[in-house]
């Protein structure tokens, strides 16, 4: 058993972090912070949660001076991990962060694309936090950096190609991403008649998970990667289509072959070779669903993902890290079927 504490826990992300380490029979959650609920039950906000019996006496604080445990959360903005990850990294404590601010190696990456000034790397062992490609390094590291939404979906979607060096360097990512994945503050973006009845493409060229892509998948092959969101009217889950193009010829069956052979022991990934992915399938779980594998006259190689943007996409994919790290069973709290219709 271990106590974890989650630094900013009344957005979407700390929400599923505390909905899913609810059934997690190895995890106290100790403290949960929050500048403006302060002093407020767990309940008063997260209402869903009410009659979790492990919950019953946890209340938000905002004194991050006496916040311990053996693993902490950071559910923060970018930027404001940097601000206190070190300190926690100083005394001893595992954090896993759902920012963006330890996801580069190459902080001048993040400084370009994010347009914040960096800190600087904290003197630990950092792991990317994807299992499917840095089990062992997550395993050994005391900061994980949990990977973004649109990334997870992406780099999954293609891995085994690239590591193969069956396709051209050229990668082409179209992703369609529920409004969820903008966090819980409204904008104009967000907006119920702005979203609903629509699809809306946006940063179509500059979009800051196009470097942790790219970055993550050269670490298989040469890639050259370009990505284009878009917001669905939906508001959970991420459909990526990857356009990859083979340089050999190759058949359908030979394709699902690298990809069952790549992840036969992902419990995570599941290989549809005859059905198209779909969110329901994926809704509320830590599954990341993978098919398509259409290949046109051209050499063409159409890959599909699904993923739930705020599981495996974000709170699931941290949680599975934290298994892990001490050596839980890798679905403890994380093996529930979709949520279809």
């Amino acid at each position: 058993m271990i106590e974890v504490s989650i630094i900013g826990a009344t957005g979407y992300t700390g929400a599923e972090l505390l909905r899913l380490l609810s059934n997690h029979k190895e995890v106290e959650v100790k403290y949960i912070t929050s500048r403006k609920e302060e002093g407020k039950h767990v309940f008063k906000v997260h209402p869903h949660l009410k009659g979790i019996k492990k919950y019953e006496n946890l209340y938000f604080t905002n004194d991050l001076d006496k916040i311990d445990a053996d693993l902490i959360f950071t559910a923060t903005p970018h930027g404001a991990s940097m601000e206190i990850v070190p300190d926690f990294i100083e005394r001893g404590i595992k954090v896993i962060d759902l920012s963006g601010d330890y996801r580069f190696e190459d902080i001048s990456l993040y400084e370009k694309y994010y347009k914040i000034k960096h800190k600087g790397l904290v003197d630990a062992k950092i792991a990317y936090g994807l299992p499917e490609l840095h089990r062992k390094e997550i395993k050994e590291a005391q900061l994980v950096a949990n990977p973004g939404c649109f990334p997870t979906g992406c780099i999954l979607a293609v891995a085994p190609l690239v590591k193969e060096k069956i396709i051209e360097e050229r990668i082409i990512f179209d992703s369609k991403t529920g409004v969820s994945g903008a966090g819980i503050n409204p904008t104009e973006t967000t907006h119920f008649p702005n979203v609903n009845e629509n699809i809306n493409p946006y940063k179509i060229t500059t979009h800051r998970h196009t470097p942790e892509i790219e970055k993550e998948l050269k670490k298989l092959g040469n890639v050259k990667v370009s990505f284009t969101p878009h917001l669905a009217p939906i508001t959970r889950g991420i459909l990526t289509t990857a356009h990859t193009f083979l340089v050999e010829n190759l058949d359908r069956e030979g394709i699902i072959k690298i990809y069952e052979k790549f992840y036969k022991d992902e419990i995570f990934i599941r290989i549809f070779s005859e059905e198209i992915p779909k969110l329901t399938w994926v809704r509320g779980t830590n599954f990341c669903d993978i098919g398509g594998f259409e290949i046109d006259e051209h050499n063409r190689l159409v890959i599909i993902s699904a993923i739930d943007n705020l599981v495996k996409g974000a709170s699931g994919q941290a949680i599975q890290n934290m298994n892990i790290m001490f050596g839980f069973d890798e679905k403890e709290g994380l093996f529930n079927v979709g949520l279809h219709p």
